[in-house]
């Protein structure tokens, strides 16, 4: 064998060992230092137990239900004298359902359905108004205001009669706000024959009664 060819294998045999320690340097680097990511999560603190978020539900209105007004339930119609046969009979009033009652009988029976919820609906915005008295018995009894009021009291009314069944199912029907009045937010009236020369705003007239606010 020539000088020049051991020469060559002897620099093949060199380059060969030494290509082998670096491999082995570097795969001994990679095992034992750890890149950022494993060495952060290596010395981590071990994870702690949460509660689940608690999710609040968006608020709702809740709406309490009335209770229906006696007689009101299901009515329909589609005039005032089919509403007023729908009321029944006359019921056992006592209290401001009575003071409305005879106030209407008193003051229009014998007239329309129509004029005598405008009568009604007349005592009721007065006790809405904060201009009369509270409450429905307290404008009926005001004194100067009706004058079928003897003191603190009413004459005797028939409960028999068809006038007064007819003021108790107005009185009810104006209560319940269950139809329109010709003369809505009237406050006060007059009979047709005198002239107050109130100079108030006419609102309507209906029957014997001339309406104003």
């Amino acid at each position: 064998m020539s000088f020049r060819l051991k020469a060559a294998i002897a620099a093949a045999f060199a380059l060969s060992a030494s290509a082998a320690v670096t491999a082995a340097d570097m795969s001994s680097a990679n095992e034992a230092v750890p890149s950022a990511q494993s060495f952060s999560e290596l010395n981590a603190a071990p994870p702690v137990a949460t509660k689940p978020a608690i999710v609040f539900a968006a608020p709702r209105e809740v709406a309490q239900p009335l209770a229906p007004l006696s007689g009101s339930a299901d009515v329909k119609a589609d005039n005032l004298a089919a509403l007023v046969d729908a009321q029944g009979d006359a019921e056992t009033l006592d209290g401001d359902m009575r003071c409305l009652a005879g106030a209407v009988y008193f003051e229009s029976k014998g007239e329309s359905l129509e004029g005598q919820l405008a009568v009604a609906r007349v005592i009721i915005n007065r006790a809405k108004s904060g201009r009369f008295a509270s409450s429905l018995c307290g404008v009926v009894y005001q004194p100067g205001q009706f004058s079928f009021v003897r003191g603190r009291g009413m004459p005797p009314i028939p409960t028999a009669s068809r006038s007064w069944r007819e003021a108790v199912a107005i009185a009810q029907i104006a209560m319940q706000d269950s139809w329109d009045s010709q003369a809505e937010g009237a406050l006060f009236f007059h009979a047709r024959r005198v002239s107050p020369g109130w100079g108030k705003r006419q609102l309507a007239a209906i029957d014997n009664h001339i309406f104003y606010r």
